[in-house]
């Protein structure tokens, strides 16, 4: 296999593109469907939780939707998406964004994120080479991907997400991934407790609550992927950028001011950004102090 890279790196690469928009076309699935699949979910709860408060024995048996059942069709007209109607960008583009069956507008979106994990793949390629550690960093930024556009839809973090990564996260690192076991769990440890600890901060100054757990845990997932070394440039980075578009949708009238923004997007650009300049932007601020 190694020797196949060596001599057919632009295969291999284009393999992996391939690869990477396939998941892309899957993340499209997850980022739609997850939300809805936990809200049916709390609702069949809150149904059975009232039934057995009122004796009711009335079975309810809920239509099967799941990221497999049913099979997708237009938002718009109902119809059945054929295999051929599925392509990653390439039906997109022949459809010329437009449904096959009503011409109603198909989202940009859809092929924007297929798109987006083939980038990030691009990107985790030249900077790991084709190797496990490209192949994990491929993982982390196509599972913080659906993250941020969910959060950025719903105002959700899911746990089927956020747990599993951060499990992940400290199960790559005890058989040497990006850094030591003890980092990592310190990692998500402190992610975690900086997070808790800033919320009930500002809950009893405010009484209000500034953030939600999901934020928690998604910080507690980046540090048990690159330990509490990541953490400190993750936070500052990850406020600035959420400050600053938060100020600017503020000001051009596209967010009012008393409307909660989410964090998640703003936390997973971070590490992405940690991911590939985190080595870099550290370097030159130490060279800079220590020039100052």
């Amino acid at each position: 296999m190694q020797e196949f890279i060596e001599f057919y790196p632009a295969l291999a690469l284009g393999f992996c593109l391939l690869v990477a928009l396939c998941i892309g076309s899957f993340s499209n699935v997850v980022i739609h469907r997850l939300p809805v699949m936990l809200e049916r979910q709390w609702k069949q709860e809150c149904r059975q939780f009232l039934a057995d408060e009122l004796n009711d024995d009335t079975p309810v048996s809920p239509q099967t939707y799941n990221l497999a059942l049913p099979r997708s069709t237009c938002p718009h007209c109902h119809h059945l998406i054929l295999a051929w109607q599925n392509i990653p960008l390439i039906s997109w583009l022949l459809l010329r964004g437009k449904c096959a069956n009503c011409k109603a507008p198909i989202s940009i979106r859809y092929p924007l994120v297929e798109a987006a994990c083939a980038a990030l793949t691009l990107a985790c390629w030249w900077q790991f080479g084709f190797s496990l550690p490209f192949i994990f960093a491929s993982i982390f930024c196509m599972l913080l991907l659906c993250l941020a556009l969910i959060d950025l839809d719903t105002m959700y973090l899911p746990d089927q997400l956020t747990l599993p990564g951060l499990w992940f996260g400290l199960l790559l690192n005890l058989v040497g991934g990006f850094v030591s076991l003890e980092s990592a769990v310190l990692g998500a440890a402190i992610g975690y407790g900086f997070l808790w600890c800033l919320f009930w901060l500002f809950k009893l100054l405010t009484g209000k609550e500034g953030m939600g757990y999901g934020d928690f845990k998604l910080l507690a997932m980046i540090g048990a992927w690159f330990g509490w070394q990541a953490l400190p440039l993750t936070i500052l980075l990850s406020s600035l950028i959420g400050a600053g578009i938060g100020i600017a949708l503020i000001l051009f009238g596209r967010h009012q001011q008393q409307k909660p923004i989410p964090f998640g997007p703003y936390l997973a650009i971070a590490a992405v950004t940690y991911l590939f300049f985190g080595q870099s932007i550290q370097d030159w601020y130490f060279n800079y102090i220590g020039l100052a």
